[in-house]
């Protein structure tokens, strides 16, 4: 089978660039002839295949989604990955430094617990945070910017100024407080607050794309077919949408895991015996001189932090329509 490149056109179709046939210049309709006369087949892509092709290609991306899947893996199967439970005890190595002997990759800590397997599961703690605040952040702020830019109108304006205002609040002072009367110690209290403030975000977002497409002659089509509101908003206009809901996303939870990190950090956050990246670098605060309390995590969290910037870049790159050529 042979596929012939060139720019997308109407329904996903490929419009081939001019080609030299039998001495000649032809291009468009005349090459398409000219391929189909001589036997060969034409395959079309959806703009979601470019969009794949172009994320596989971003390299720094694919290092970044491969880290990910590393690190976010043994997090989520902690029991499997660490050599030791993270609350089990050892009195024979207190504050033994990173070293292969028993396994202690990252040292040990005041009661001999193995640090290796406490980042291990802080990441799962931080990872739980991350996701579920950019899953749930993201559905509240489409519904919010769909509803918003769809109906236009007094709705526009009062969901609007309900984000603005979320907007103007100084975040961290409103999130030390919450975090200090109601999520303090709880990993899902500090997700829900979390989530509320990060939909603002993503909402404006999808308030712009969907003024922008409702206006499309699609859109007047499935108007005229009969089909109601919902079927527009959900089936016809967001599917158009879905390139910056995913990449901001995906930026959310970098975002989201450096947050509770800070709170965590404070004071506010996750609270012991649960083990969270932000807790095990406050633990490591009150001991300067046993470093590799407080980098190793740290580093964890960067290289996190890192991978999933990476990924979101690629994914930017990779579904923007405009874009023809991979950065990286």
């Amino acid at each position: 089978m042979t596929e012939l490149g060139g720019q997308t056109g109407h329904e996903g179709a490929v419009a081939p660039p001019s080609q030299p046939i039998d001495g000649m210049i032809v291009g468009g309709d005349e090459l398409v002839d000219a391929t189909v006369s001589a036997g060969l087949e034409l395959q079309v892509r959806s703009q979601w295949s470019y969009a794949r092709m172009r994320f596989l290609r971003h390299r720094l991306a694919m290092a970044g989604l491969v880290g990910l899947v590393i690190v976010f893996g043994a997090g989520a199967f902690a029991g499997y990955a660490s050599p030791y439970s993270y609350d089990q005890i050892d009195l024979n190595h207190l504050y033994a430094a990173p070293t292969l002997s028993a396994n202690h990759f990252f040292g040990t800590d005041e009661l001999g617990r193995d640090f290796f397997s406490r980042t291990i599961y802080g990441i799962r703690t931080s990872e739980e945070v991350g996701l579920f605040v950019a899953i749930l952040s993201s559905i509240f702020g489409v519904l919010v910017g769909a509803i918003a830019g769809y109906y236009r109108g007094w709705i526009d304006n009062a969901l609007m100024r309900l984000t603005d205002l979320v907007l103007t609040l100084p975040a961290i002072a409103i999130l030390l407080t919450a975090a200090a009367l109601w999520g303090s110690g709880s990993q899902w209290r500090i997700t829900f607050i979390l989530a509320g403030f990060f939909w603002t975000g993503i909402a404006r977002i999808v308030r712009g794309v969907f003024l922008s497409l409702r206006e499309k002659e699609y859109v007047e089509a499935a108007k005229a077919s009969g089909a109601g509101d919902l079927r527009i908003m959900f089936r016809h206009i967001l599917p158009n949408t879905l390139g910056p809901v995913i990449v901001n996303t995906t930026l959310a939870i970098a975002t989201a895991i450096l947050t509770e990190a800070a709170l965590s950090f404070l004071g506010f956050g996750i609270k012991p015996p649960t083990p969270s990246l932000g807790v095990l670098i406050t633990d490591g605060q009150n001991n300067p001189q046993k470093w590799w309390l407080t980098v190793l995590p740290g580093m964890t969290l960067v290289f996190i932090v890192i991978c999933v910037n990476f990924v979101g870049d690629g994914l930017r790159d990779a579904l923007d329509p405009t874009q023809r050529r991979v950065r990286a």
